[in-house]
């Protein structure tokens, strides 16, 4: 199941950097795609390693992360759970968890803070649980983002990733340490406050010299956006056409925009966008770009 890839580098058209490329993790799956598709790779190997069919996670009405172990536990034909942060609702993410055969649990904000007590509460006696933390983020999702660094040219000077818990810029770090690549790894925080992301990839790292996190480009926060950046995204995918979603991708090719047009980068540098997929982000904001 989780052998074969397709995550293109693909280059892209820009009119300053000529050297301007885009790792394609979105294409890996429609719904298992971009660092969902990594972050659950080694899960899914820990469930059947120590006979545990039964995943059980956690997210928002509209998370990615959601759809992606769905999905992928439909596909290892494990069974799957969830405890969806909020008051009951539906929407077209939580449809797709469902068609995959996803149990939800509506949870208050309040009980939902406490993910272990949750999980022993409710399936504590079910010796086949499998407790995975939202977004899929602990050491085996850090193992599998790692992996994107060997597919990658190793004379690159800058890599660029959006960030939510710091989990995949963990991973490439990890990769660039390992393999001890010149890279400088630029990360962008999709929400407020983002400087915490830091502290949670030195925990897998040791060290973060070859980290430059860029905290002002979260265009009001987690899942906030704002005309300017939804109006970036609409020339973006008109021109280069491919598709970007507003919580994440987005707002790190706004950045990298951004840093060229002050002049940030030299003529030489050679630039990798990764593209986390997530393209289902788009269904939760559908009126913006009316």
């Amino acid at each position: 199941m989780f052998t074969d890839i397709y995550s293109p580098l693909q280059q892209l058209n820009h009119p300053v950097l000529p050297q301007f490329w885009m790792k394609r993790d979105d294409l890996i799956d429609p719904y298992i795609s971009g660092n969902k598709w990594r972050k659950l790779k080694y899960l899914i190997s820990k469930a059947f390693n120590t006979q545990k069919h039964h995943l059980v996670t956690f997210g928002g009405a509209y998370s990615n992360h959601l759809v992606a172990t769905a999905a992928a536990a439909s596909k290892a034909g494990l069974k799957s759970s969830a405890f969806v942060r909020g008051e009951t609702v539906e929407n077209e993410m939580l449809l797709l968890c469902r068609l995959f055969g996803m149990s939800l649990i509506f949870t208050d904000r309040t009980s939902y803070r406490n993910k272990p007590q949750l999980f022993q509460q409710h399936f504590g006696a079910d010796p086949q649980a499998l407790f995975i933390d939202e977004g899929g983020a602990g050491p085996e999702a850090v193992k599998g983002c790692a992996e994107i660094i060997a597919e990658l040219p190793t004379d690159i000077s800058h890599i660029f990733c959006a960030a939510g818990t710091g989990t995949t810029a963990a991973g490439l770090l990890k990769g660039i340490q390992q393999y001890e690549l010149k890279t400088t790894l630029h990360v962008v925080p999709a929400l407020k406050g983002g400087r915490f992301i830091e502290e949670e990839i030195l925990k897998y790292t040791g060290n973060t010299d070859q980290l430059v996190l860029h905290t002002d480009y979260h265009f009001g926060g987690y899942a906030k956006t704002q005309p300017l950046l939804i109006n970036f995204i609409k020339d973006f995918v008109s021109k280069q056409g491919i598709l970007i979603d507003p919580v994440y991708t987005a707002k790190m090719l706004y950045a990298i925009e951004d840093l060229s047009s002050n002049h940030y980068f030299k003529p030489e540098d050679k630039i990798v966008a990764l593209h986390t997929g997530g393209l289902l982000g788009l269904l939760g904001m559908k009126e913006k770009f009316n």
